[in-house]
């Protein structure tokens, strides 16, 4: 038997998870270490697991697969094609630039405080989000992909519940309280999204007799597995509602404002960068290839919320005063882009919606993260409270203007080739939403812009005048996601080469082809 590396990779977390909450409670620095080294060996498995997948070879690789539950036909069934061994590449990078940057996130408010906040758990429940997260893009059983789906939202609540910003905690009630709702609203939509999805995956199981992703598309190129039109729609809508709420999409975003508000940078991505990208990506795998008719038939109302999400986060992006809210409020204008790619039922599209997976979480994780050091050392997340820190702290503002800039999606930076190519696939078959589409570019240029300028330049305010610049802790977090955008950005093939072959068997199993450009013959 060959090592099983798929399980390697999600279980190595883990155990890390487990050992991490088991430090006694005074070696808060040892939990910190320890966690940092299981994020790096889990990376380091993600690495081999790069290496090792051929994008020329079979769809699913590194396959695993065992009986789990016999008496009901669930296996644990794993296996990455393109798109997935992409983003569980993304998912292991990641992580220890989150450990990083939550160090002290988790420390004592002050010293002999007796307000003792729990560093083990806090960083076992960052360990233990990596698992879940994984094997949910490494599952091929749906009833597999369902549990890891759900169950990643308790250690999400409790981050977010138990270990708030920072900067909007004075010890009183109230930031207790907001943080409570941010948390609990999480929870409630994603529950409410899973519970809708149960129902779909219990009538799939009935319908077709196996939750094998496998089993049940060659059953249906076959012939041998066909679903009643009508079935097929509900079957699919219980599906892409789950989804929709995880990605988020317009208008089941309300929970994610309110979430990466509330959270500590760190965890807020995790939230945009990490988590949210298993909705879009259950599009892909689990949408567009169980129910091919169904997601054809639903693209026009899919491609109208995917437009809406686009222009109202960028409005709304625009005028937030919350510098995480701004952040948060242009993921979603982003997420709107990486469903639009996925229903333009095109190459271009869907290759730059799994692009713009990768890249929006390394462009969101530096920009939240520099953000996030520009917020513990002001103690404010109101935008109006800075002003100048340039002149004191270049580097900072460096950075962060960078993580804007890819933000924006500026040519030679990650973004950018994901958005041309969304935009380019998405008009190729639909002009009129191609071009109402680009007008989040321009917002998103207008929002990334005044944000810097408000906060950066002008007149040095009193508050910020002895802010320190980034520290070498903070350079190790944010340089090599900067190195990423710039690498990816002048240089995409590597990451082409692996998700092309994964996009062209998509396509290929919603019965779909790229229309042919309309050349006037020569004369």
């Amino acid at each position: 038997m060959s090592f099983p590396l798929l399980t390697a990779t999600a279980v190595l977390p883990a155990l890390g998870a487990i050992a991490t909450a088991a430090v006694p409670a005074a070696q808060r620095v040892a939990a910190k270490w320890l966690a940092l080294l299981v994020s790096l060996g889990t990376l380091a498995l993600a690495a081999v697991t790069l290496v090792r997948f051929d994008p020329g070879g079979d769809r699913y690789q590194l396959t695993e697969s065992h009986a789990w539950i016999p008496d009901f036909g669930v296996r644990y069934q794993l296996g990455v094609d393109g798109i997935g061994v992409a983003l569980v590449a993304l998912t292991a990078l990641l992580m220890p630039f989150v450990i990083l940057a939550g160090w002290h996130d988790a420390d004592p408010m002050e010293t002999g405080s007796k307000r003792w906040r729990p560093t083990q758990g806090f960083f076992a429940l960052i360990l233990a989000v990596e698992a879940m997260v994984i094997i949910s893009f490494e599952a091929t059983d749906v009833f597999l992909f369902y549990v890891f789906f759900e169950a990643m939202l308790i250690p999400m609540y409790f981050l977010i519940g138990g270990f708030g910003d920072r900067a909007h905690e004075h010890g009183d009630e109230a930031a207790a309280t907001q943080r409570s709702y941010a948390a609990v609203k999480f929870l409630l939509y994603n529950l409410v999204g899973g519970l809708i999805m149960l129902a779909a995956v219990i009538g799939l199981y009935v319908v077709a007799g196996s939750f094998s992703l496998q089993e049940i598309v060659q059953a249906r190129a076959d012939g041998s597995l066909h679903m009643a039109t009508s079935t097929e729609r509900w079957l699919f809508l219980g599906f892409f509602f789950a989804f929709a709420v995880k990605a988020p999409l317009w208008p089941l975003h309300t929970w994610l404002p309110n979430a990466m508000g509330e959270a500590t940078a760190p965890v807020a991505v995790l939230i945009t960068a990490v988590v949210d990208k298993v909705g879009t990506f259950a599009m892909l795998r689990f949408c567009l290839q169980l129910f091919p008719e169904a997601s054809k038939w639903a693209t026009p109302a899919i491609l109208v919320l995917a437009l809406i999400s686009i222009v109202y986060g960028a409005l709304l992006a625009v005028g937030q005063r919350d510098i995480k809210r701004l952040v948060a409020y242009a993921s979603i204008s982003h997420f709107g882009f990486i469903i639009l790619g996925i229903f333009a039922m095109t190459t271009q599209g869907q290759s730059g919606a799994t692009l713009y997976m990768v890249n929006h979480g390394i462009s969101t994780a530096a920009l939240m993260l520099v953000a996030g050091f520009l917020i513990s050392r002001r103690g404010s997340r109101l935008i109006a409270d800075y002003g100048g820190v340039q002149k004191v702290a270049p580097v900072l503002a460096g950075t962060f203007l960078i993580g804007g800039l890819a933000t924006l999606s500026l040519p030679g930076l990650a973004p950018f080739v994901s958005e041309f190519l969304v935009l380019v696939g998405t008009f190729t078959r639909y002009p009129v939403v191609g071009i109402i589409a680009t007008f989040g570019i321009v917002l998103a240029a207008l929002y990334t812009l005044v944000l810097y300028q408000r906060t950066m330049t002008g007149p040095v305010k009193a508050s910020v005048a002895e802010m320190p610049d980034l520290r070498v802790r903070e350079l190790l977090v944010v340089a090599p996601l900067i190195a990423l955008l710039i690498f990816l950005g002048v240089y995409p093939k590597p990451l082409t080469d692996i998700v092309n072959p994964a996009v062209q068997q998509t396509m290929s199993d919603v019965h779909k082809t790229d229309p042919q450009p309309e050349v006037e013959a020569a004369k």
